[in-house]
């Protein structure tokens, strides 16, 4: 090689950056990444600091306070209210995340074709979702009143009840009639996320199993299900964090009774906060719930973790 020809290489060689520092690449990466790092350190990480602070004092609504360490962690995990909370919102989680999976799979299942009326069939099975459960409640407040509610003014006309019954002054009735508004509300988001996985699927797929003589069923099972095995992870996630976030429907409709019979983890939360006045104390008992939250979460992804 002759001396032009190695000046020639060199010249063309793009200049390499001194030890250590960012190429333009690098830079511009890092430009755009630095607004939403900004965004989680402002109203993530500091919130949750500033949280873990208060719930080691014992913070008042109004007034001075005083550091007290743990002790508002030992004082949640003995109060009997609190933990009757965290009972019942597993079981109302347990009880409310297979309906809305099941449904909103069916749905999925009814409305993934193209043919005629399908597109009509998606949007009134997602409007419950856009309409949102705060607004349902409320109406489904005056319709489960007595005598007057068109639940029981329908289930009169049916022979079922004679209209009287209490529908939100009861813990179990309560209960079911809210896991019932949460299904019926929450099940078009499953839909739409199995659905989108589903129209994902090669055509292509189905066909092969057509020539094999797979059945509906089968084909579902071998092929639909496992090929959607991610959205329908991604799905129990929502609904279970949602299920143990869940406050508004039981703040309208039985505001955590009879009793304390429909309390949830998070309405617990707001009485300590806003009716006892007791931030630390109510700080505390939010970072518990959110590592309950995690360790679930956690344990879901282990679950559906990918197997060979």
């Amino acid at each position: 090689m002759t001396t032009t020809d190695t000046a020639t290489d060199a010249g063309s060689r793009p200049p390499r950056g001194r030890a250590g520092s960012l190429t333009h690449p690098a830079r511009t990466g890092l430009a755009l990444v630095l607004p939403a790092v900004l965004f989680v350190v402002v109203f993530v990480f500091t919130p949750l600091l500033v949280a873990v602070y208060i719930s080691l004092t014992d913070f008042p609504l109004i007034g001075d306070y005083e550091f007290i360490g743990l002790r508002n962690y030992a004082l949640a995990w003995s109060d009997p209210v609190f933990g009757r909370s965290i009972l019942y919102t597993l079981l109302y989680t347990a009880i409310v995340t297979g309906p809305i999976l099941l449904l909103g799979y069916a749905l999925a299942v009814l409305v993934r074709s193209h043919r005629r009326g399908a597109k009509l069939l998606r949007t009134v099975f997602f409007l419950p979702y856009i309409i949102g459960l705060t607004t349902i409640s409320f109406v489904m407040l005056l319709e489960a009143q007595p005598n007057s509610g068109g639940v029981n003014v329908l289930l009169k006309a049916l022979g079922l009840t004679d209209g009287t019954t209490a529908w939100l002054a009861d813990g179990p009735m309560a209960t079911g009639l809210i896991v019932a508004l949460v299904v019926w509300g929450t099940s078009g988001l499953t839909m739409v996320l199995l659905m989108s996985a589903m129209q994902g699927i090669p055509r292509e797929v189905y066909e092969s199993a057509e020539l094999d003589g797979a059945g509906w069923w089968r084909t579902e099972r071998d092929i639909t299900l496992p090929m959607v095995r991610r959205s329908l992870v991604l799905a129990t996630v929502i609904s279970v964090i949602g299920s143990f976030l869940a406050f508004g429907q039981f703040y309208i409709l039985t505001q955590g009774g009879p009793g304390s019979d429909t309390t949830t983890v998070v309405m617990s939360i707001y009485r300590r906060a806003f009716i006892d006045l007791q931030l630390g104390a109510s700080a505390a008992m939010s970072l518990i719930l959110v590592a309950i939250i995690a360790v679930i979460t956690a344990t879901q992804f282990w679950l559906f973790r990918e197997r060979d």
